[in-house]
């Protein structure tokens, strides 16, 4: 997809202040030039972006590239990065700004002097509070106020680029903060007044899908969604960092983690993350990817114990697919659903019958993440033969009571008698 070039101005129609990129090919060029290997799609929004002069909405899982392309355009572009990281609880005067108010405090006592001087011929109190009212824009100006993120991307003298981080994890009142600065690229600020951008700033936000954002937010924005990239365009962009693994490898590696991203894992690797693993196996000068090599370097791309037990466990079908797993479940999924494990799959629910002294006992709680054992012990009649926790249920046998047990139980005089 190709488009023409705009015709060279100081200020572009849209009221963007320049040629950002002057085409959907030069967008993808400069982004290349600094590392950021983009597809048609991705390419055609940066341009329309600078065209239009219109913010962006990135969405997508965490690892794909959002952050990293407003750094790379702000490279590509030459203008300075500006960056608002989102989180719970944060307000308008962590991302718009700050009133300083030792500072003017500080400014009202060594004026003191001033201030008698003033009001010292004032004939009443009316008149001397006239007189201090008169000089509010001395006390209440921007010499007092602190820029954040948001405010200081408006008042910068030359353009840049704005990074709201992780849009989703503010609250919806900083998210309705946002929403003058990105219709009308101003903010309004009660003891000064209200900011023009003399510089319209290419703006980005990010958000990983932690919660929908407002219709509102998005009807101002460019939308774009990014996921992970097909597998020639990982093996490109992990060719294009210089990580050191040969190709025959670092293509190998791009299949394994793909086949990892497809399991039940808590956290999928991120495309940043494949980039750690193909620099540490080209640290290690790993020739030759095996199961226990890629085991012994796995804490690189799974970040919780969970996730580092179901990857390690379908390493070896993953770099080979024909490979006899030890222990490998009949359906050859890592969902770690805790079945299988060589023994006959028993129905769970509320019809299960009780298992025959016959059967085999059992997997073991920790099997797996439970979820079918748990589901067999708290099926309705489970107390009939076993009970969670049972003798019975740990020997598999059901649970007789002898003759002289009863005896003891019901003998005359065994139980107390409660008082009357």
């Amino acid at each position: 997809m190709t488009s023409e070039p705009l015709p060279e101005t100081d200020v572009d129609p849209t009221g963007a202040d320049g040629i950002t990129f002057a085409s959907v090919e030069d967008a993808r060029e400069r982004l290349r030039g600094v590392g950021y290997l983009t597809d048609d799609r991705l390419a055609t929004t940066a341009f329309l972006q600078s065209a239009l002069g219109k913010p962006l909405l990135l969405e997508g899982p965490a690892g794909v590239g959002k952050t990293q392309l407003a750094q790379s355009v702000a490279a590509a572009t030459g203008r300075r990065l500006l960056r608002l990281q989102c989180y719970e609880g944060q307000d308008e005067t962590k991302a718009l700004y700050e009133w300083d108010y030792g500072k003017q405090l500080l400014y009202t006592q060594m004026l003191r002097d001033k201030i008698g001087q003033v009001v010292q011929d004032a004939p009443d109190i009316s008149s001397a509070v006239e007189r201090i009212a008169a000089q509010d824009s001395v006390f209440f100006s921007e010499r007092f106020l602190v820029p954040r993120p948001l405010l200081e991307a408006l008042t910068s003298p030359e353009p840049v680029v704005l990074l709201i981080d992780e849009v989703d994890r503010a609250d919806e009142a900083l998210e309705a903060v946002f929403l003058e600065l990105l219709a009308e690229f101003q903010v309004s600020v009660p003891e000064v007044g209200t900011f023009t951008a003399e510089h319209h700033p290419l703006v980005v936000l990010t958000s990983n899908n932690t919660r929908d954002l407002s219709a509102a937010l998005k009807r101002r924005c460019l939308h774009l969604f990014l996921d992970y990239p097909a597998a020639d365009r990982e093996l490109e962009i992990i060719r294009s960092k210089d990580t050191g693994l040969a190709d025959a490898l670092a293509e190998q590696l791009v299949g394994v983690v793909r086949g990892l991203r497809e399991l039940e894992l808590r956290k999928a690797p991120s495309i940043s993350e494949t980039i750690d693993w193909a620099r540490t196996l080209a640290v290690l000068g790993v020739t030759e990817l095996s199961a226990p090599v890629l085991a012994e370097t796995l804490n690189v791309v799974t970040k919780y114990e969970r996730d580092l037990g179901i990857a390690t466990r379908e390493l070896p079908r993953l770099v080979d697919p024909n490979a006899t797993v030890p222990g490998e479940r009949g359906h050859g999924h890592g969902h770690g659903h805790g079945h299988g494990h060589g023994a006959p799959e028993t129905p769970a629910g509320p019809t299960s019958a009780p298992v025959p002294a016959s059967a085999p006992p059992r997997p073991a709680p920790d099997a797996g993440d439970g979820r079918d054992v748990r589901a067999g012990k708290d099926a309705p009649g489970r107390h009939d033969e076993q009970y969670y926790g049972s003798p019975s249920a740990a020997s598999g046998r059901p649970r007789t009571v002898t003759p002289g047990q009863g005896s003891r139980s019901f003998r005359p005089g065994g139980a107390r008698k409660r008082p009357l």
